[in-house]
């Protein structure tokens, strides 16, 4: 007879009832004795010798013995050696997973309760049904993303949680709108779904739900003025916040009923003691989801931590896990129990690499990674915008647009420095703000890059960028070899990377944009990316071209709602006009206008307006005071519009004084005019456009 108690979740105690001379005793308690007596049971191999004579003699509390026999008690010996704690106490524990593989082999559960439930969901596991794309999504999925997608269908309709593991590229987040966008046509949407991910990628499910999923009202709980909108959530589909946020604003996440909590980058949570894992584990949803490329970050508690969110109870608690799993794994090669746990979270995580479905991935597939400003970098991007659209307009109201196209450029570049590291600006910058959202970003992408065997090659046109980049690699472990323009030996780096001996390259967009054949890559990342889009082919070619076995991804960084984005907008729609601006070689065919230029130095949303109300230009010139901007006017000449307040103690530099060191000469593009014998007051004059 087996008896089943509910003790958590996703976890039962379990007794085991025989008769022996018409008196009833636990069985479990007598195998456990058996075992502790029998010394030389090391291993499931050593389990044969119980068996005498097809017999095993199992000691009774009395002190005789009952012969049971082998062929029956031998799967449940082994499950016992593997699982139960052997407090002989005649209860013992066993997970849904468990008790489907003992069911109708070693014990029989009676057709009631919990447990049987949780077994019959388990077998109907493996009969997915086929269920359609929603008919709202705004694109096309490939075959293993329905897979995906109809995994997850499954999740929901039985109410259990799993891991989206796939390779990184690969489409989690267009699984997880395309089962939403399902779950909301079929009217299982009763409540919001929350998605709770890094800051960093906020921004990607806002627009990537824009993009695919159209038809799902998607409420971002994120910035200064988010309190306004926690009123609003019932009426949303998608609920998005960050890891930092989920514990600061838990109050309004608990007291909500969620239809499903997916968790974007879950290995965020591998330290289960931290906040924003405590608050993700006490909240309520009728089913949870985690999406990762890397489920095992460091060790396999990252994955018991993960599944205790998912499905609390069903790997144990933190210390039977650690006993009967993790120790004997990770310390001794235990195969057995590497197999036994395999086979229990295996229902419940599904991973796609990328080498599996190359197949129905096209030769190269470009992404765009939006990416958002911390607090301190916007208010320190706000004000250089302020005073560099300031100077710009002077400029252009004294001498007109074709003699101001220098300090264009200037002020280009100066916020692009900004977009990638305020370092690059200068050391009053860096004082300002110390957090680069790009940087952070990129590591976090390496990070996971590299933990699923790629091969990475990462552009950038500033190699102060590279040398920034270099530090992070370093304090994270991660192999790298770079080539610039001060290289001597160009083939060592190539050689090391292509022999595998580094993970990732860092390579200067105009020393190694073109010339090279770097077939071991199989993902590029431009940090920076060049607004030329020919530029940007060329240095992606560097993989993707003949002798490429594998498919490429490409990463391009944008920091949203910045001169990146506006950049990368105005090429798009005025193409001509921002290939003259950036590329020395095509001039425009049609004149930048003053719309343009407004467009360029827009404000950042939600920040400050652009009357210049609520800007601390003391702010400005404590930044300037040592790090002068580029200014191709007289200070007496200045004249700023009605609107924007005149910048004092800002050094002013005449055109002719410049020289090829000034540390404004990272553009490649100015340095390379210098090079070819163009005098500064020439490139301010535009000459190069002819």
């Amino acid at each position: 007879s087996v008896h089943a108690t509910n003790d958590a979740q996703w976890w039962f105690g379990v007794e085991v009832g025989i008769e022996v001379d018409g008196k009833k005793l636990s069985l479990l308690p007598i195998l456990v004795a058996a075992l502790i007596q029998s010394d030389d049971v090391s291993g499931p191999e050593d389990l044969e010798k119980l068996n005498i004579d097809g017999k095993f003699h199992a000691p009774l509390p009395d002190g005789s013995y009952v012969a049971l026999p082998f062929e029956r008690v031998r799967d449940l010996l082994t499950i016992l050696r593997e699982l139960f704690d052997r407090d002989a106490t005649g209860k013992v524990e066993v997970d849904a997973a468990t008790a489907l593989e003992l069911d109708g082999k070693v014990l029989t559960f009676a057709s009631t309760g919990r447990l049987y439930g949780m077994m019959k969901k388990l077998r109907d596991f493996r009969k997915i049904n086929t269920v359609e794309v929603p008919k709202g999504l705004n694109g096309t999925l490939r075959d293993y993303q329905k897979d995906g997608f109809r995994w997850l269908n499954f999740l929901s309709e039985f109410e259990v949680g799993g891991i989206l593991a796939d390779d990184m590229g690969l489409g989690k987040t267009i699984q997880t709108l395309c089962h939403i966008l399902r779950e909301k046509e079929c009217g299982r949407l009763n409540n919001p779904v929350l998605i709770v991910c890094p800051t960093s990628v906020l921004q990607n499910w806002v627009s990537e739900s824009a993009k695919f999923a159209p038809g799902l009202k998607v409420l971002p709980l994120h910035g200064p003025h988010r309190a306004k909108l926690f009123s609003e959530i019932a009426e949303h589909d998608i609920v998005l916040t960050t890891y930092p946020l989920l514990h600061r604003d838990r109050k309004h996440f608990m007291a909500q009923e969620w239809s499903t909590i997916v968790l974007d980058e879950a290995q965020y949570i591998r330290n289960p003691d931290t906040r924003s894992a405590q608050c993700a584990f006490k909240l309520k949803a009728r089913y949870r989801i985690c999406l990762t490329g890397t489920p095992v970050e460091n060790n396999l508690h990252d994955l018991w931590s993960q599944f205790h969110f998912l499905m609390p109870g069903y790997l144990g608690d933190h210390k039977f896990f650690s006993e009967k799993f993790r120790q004997p794994i990770e310390k001794e090669g235990d195969l057995e129990c590497q197999r036994a746990l395999a086979r229990r979270v295996r229902p419940f995580m599904i991973r796609r690499t990328k080498s599996e479905v190359a197949k129905e991935l096209p030769a190269k597939t470009t992404m765009l990674e939006s990416i958002e400003f911390q607090k301190s970098q916007r208010d320190l991007y706000e004000t250089v915008r302020h005073a560099m659209h300031a100077a710009v307009q002077a400029a252009i109201m004294r001498k007109g647009f074709k003699k101001s196209h220098m300090i264009i450029l200037e002020a280009l570049l100066r916020l692009r420095q900004v977009c990638c590291d305020p370092r690059l600006v200068g050391t009053k910058f860096s004082k300002t703000s110390k957090e680069s959202a790009k940087l952070t970003r990129l590591m976090e992408m390496l990070t996971q890059l590299v933990a699923e065997n790629r091969k990475i090659l990462v552009f950038s046109q500033f190699t102060s960028m590279l040398d920034l980049i270099k530090i992070e690699l370093k304090r994270t472990h991660i192999s790298y070899v770079e080539l610039k323009g001060s290289t001597q030996d160009r083939a060592a780096p190539i050689n090391q990377f292509q022999n595998g001996e580094a993970s990732v390259f860092l390579i200067s967009l105009k020393a190694g944009g073109t010339g090279l054949n770097l077939t071991a890559a199989d993902t590029v990342i431009h940090y920076d990316p060049w607004w030329n889009p020919a530029v940007e082919n060329q240095a992606t070619d560097r993989a993707h071209r003949i002798g490429q076995k594998k498919p490429v991804f490409v990463y391009k960084l944008i920091t949203r709602d910045t001169v990146e984005e506006r950049i990368v907008d105005l090429q798009n729609r005025k193409s001509e006009i921002a290939s003259g601006i950036f590329d020395p070689d095509r001039p425009a065919s049609s004149p930048i206008t003053p719309e343009d230029l407004d467009f360029l130095f827009r404000p950042m949303n939600e920040t400050v307006p652009d009357d210049g109300s609520t800007v601390h230009y003391e702010k400005i010139e404590m930044v300037v005071e040592d790090e002068p901007f580029l200014l191709t006017v007289d200070a007496k000449d200045v004249t700023a519009p009605t609107n924007v307040k005149v910048v004092k103690n800002v050094e002013v530099i005449d055109a002719d004084e410049v020289s090829e060191n000034d540390q404004y000469n990272d553009d490649p593009f100015i340095k390379a005019l210098l090079k070819n014998g163009m005098s500064p007051a020439e490139i301010a004059a535009g000459k190069f456009r002819k």
